[in-house]
């Protein structure tokens, strides 16, 4: 999704409405999907289904390191926001970029996020495996480090459950088909109801 659509996409609150950004890469904009099936609309449905009747928006960029969205975070974000989903770092992974840069900008991310008292639900991710163990190794551990640092609400593995099952994913093996991102809100799902304000989850769907 371009930054123009993502911009004129910003919701305003309409009553009590809760907000939750899904700010991320391609996994969060819905790569190679129907607008329909993307992780965020999917995630919508499923709040709805449950009673929280929320507006999530769709703030990811296909393409973008921790970098790009640390770089963009201060205008990607609606003035009320009751969550942010943090999804970045898999495109760190896939160019080999050197971990501590990858926590650096994770951790600026988060401490922005934090000034703002902007709960966050934080997603992990892992190394591809053909970088070998001594970067997955300080690859992996940089997302369980920083959710401690910060507090947050942490699911450790966005793709769990969906990662190498061909079923379950797009023809280039990386991105999750509709079915894969039906099992990655379904397995996401409590871990944002626990990370939503509670005044936020106790909302009642009309």
């Amino acid at each position: 999704m371009c930054l123009f659509l993502i911009l004129s996409a910003l919701p305003v609150a309409a009553d009590d409405k809760p907000v939750i950004v899904a700010f991320g890469d391609s996994l969060s904009a819905g790569y190679g999907l129907d607008e329909a099936d993307s992780f965020p609309v999917r995630l919508q449905a499923a709040l709805l289904a449950g009673g929280i009747d929320a507006e999530v928006v769709n703030s990811g960029v296909s393409g973008d390191t921790t970098a790009g969205g640390l770089a963009r975070l201060e205008w990607s974000l609606p003035d009320h926001v009751d969550l942010v989903i943090l999804e970045l770092g898999a495109n760190d992974g896939l160019r080999g970029i050197d971990p501590t840069e990858t926590e650096a900008n994770l951790d600026a991310i988060l401490k922005t996020l934090g000034s703002r008292d902007i709960p966050v639900l934080f997603t992990g991710m892992l190394a591809p495996p053909n970088l070998g163990r001594e970067y997955a190794a300080a690859f992996d551990a940089l997302f369980p480090r920083l959710a401690v640092r910060h507090g947050v609400v942490f699911y450790p593995f966005f793709l769990e459950g969906v990662a190498a099952d061909r079923s379950l994913n797009q023809p280039d093996g990386i991105h999750p088909n509709a079915a894969g991102v039906d099992r990655i809100v379904a397995r996401l799902l409590p871990f944002v109801r626990d990370a939503l304000p509670r005044e936020a989850s106790e909302t009642d769907a009309k």
